[in-house]
């Protein structure tokens, strides 16, 4: 009974590495409509891919719930905790950074014989989560609170780039598809999770609103933006956990 947690924690490595699989299986398309307009089609493969970083982060969830209801916490669960996390919100997010660089050098004359090095970069992704992972494990002060931004929550926000890229919501797939933009996020998203910035758990320890406001508040947020904006929401809830953790975690420092 006690490893029933650890196996919740293997199907995320799984689901993590189901991800890679389908990420790494080529298709992307660049179509020119009329000589000025251009439409991207990424194939349904890489959209598994992102799903199954979902999916993986839904058990990383589960994990922990279910090692605080069975009291069945272990040293070993921990360790294996952060080595499928590796996986899947690091390795797993960096090849889809790896292959959305690929397409973004399309557009470019010769974009197909790009050099190797030019989509290295993404390799910093994976990097930064087990530097952060590593980090977490030897940290007993991160129980409530966190120094740098967990590698699940950076996982998933690269994860929802070539779902909002798919559907083009507000227009921003051009956007999405510049190599700087990218290489911004890359460089953005890594230092994140590299950093010692104090910023907020999510577990509640009481549910007084005065205590919580910024978490129900992040949770509402969350609710409307993906009525309103779908996978945009992501990045949008993304951005207000790091300036209310900023705003609140300083307070209290």
């Amino acid at each position: 009974m006690k490893n029933i947690p650890n196996f919740f924690t293997l199907l995320n490595l799984v689901f993590g590495s189901i991800a890679i699989i389908f990420i790494l299986q080529p298709g992307e398309s660049i179509v020119n409509f009329n000589g000025d307009e251009w439409k991207v089609y990424l194939p349904e493969k890489i959209q598994w891919g992102a799903f199954f970083i979902f999916m993986a982060a839904v058990v990383d969830f589960l994990d922990g719930f279910v090692a605080r209801l069975m009291k069945a916490d272990s040293a070993m669960g921990k360790q294996l905790d952060s080595l499928a996390d590796v996986v899947s919100f690091g390795v797993a997010p960096g090849m889809i950074i790896y292959q959305m660089l690929r397409l973004s050098f399309a557009y470019e004359p010769d974009g197909l014989e790009t050099p190797f090095y030019n989509l290295l970069p993404a390799i910093l992704l994976p990097a930064a989560a087990a530097w952060r992972l590593a980090r977490f494990n030897i940290d007993p002060g991160q129980a409530y609170g966190f120094k740098g931004v967990p590698a699940p929550a950076a996982g998933l926000v690269v994860a929802a780039i070539p779902l909002i890229t798919l559907y083009n919501q507000f227009g921003v797939q051009e956007l999405l598809l510049n190599k700087w933009v990218l290489y911004a996020i890359i460089g953005i998203v890594s230092y994140l999770m590299v950093s010692t910035l104090p910023l907020m758990g999510l577990k509640f320890i009481n549910y007084n609103v005065k205590d919580n406001w910024p978490k129900f508040l992040l949770v509402a947020v969350a609710l409307v933006s993906a009525l309103l904006f779908q996978w945009l929401a992501v990045p949008i809830v993304f951005v207000l956990y790091i300036l209310l953790s900023l705003l609140t975690q300083n307070k209290t420092a």
